[in-house]
């Protein structure tokens, strides 16, 4: 359903992201959880680490990580579970979450976009 998703996005959108890691796994690690200050691991349905696009510099750093966006398989589905959307539709909007995070974008200018967009 990610590659799924992915393969949806504009190719503009996808050769930006040509160097970036996608992960799907159960749980986000206890480290994420503590550090992202998680009631539980169900809170965090993705993530991206790394540096931004914007922030990257001219050239990468060495021993600079590649950007990773993680996907959540068990609190997405129990997202899905609890809510009236589609799974598809889910793993849709926390993909391209995550990728505006690699574009920049905080969580605030994530939030302003959805609602401008209704």
């Amino acid at each position: 359903m990610a590659q799924a998703a992915f393969d949806r996005l504009p190719e503009e959108f996808r050769a930006l992201c040509s160097d970036v890691i996608f992960n799907v796994t159960e749980f986000p690690e206890d480290d994420v959880c503590k550090e992202l200050e998680a009631e539980s691991p169900f809170d965090i349905l993705g993530l991206f680490t790394g540096i931004g696009l914007p922030q990257q510099g001219y050239a990468p750093q060495t021993g600079q990580m590649p950007n990773t966006i993680h996907l959540y398989r068990r609190p997405i589905l129990d997202y899905w579970a609890e809510h009236d959307e589609t799974l598809g539709h889910i793993v849709t909007h926390v993909l391209i979450h995550e990728i505006g995070h690699h574009f920049g974008f905080s969580d605030e200018d994530l939030e302003a976009i959805e609602q401008a967009a209704g």
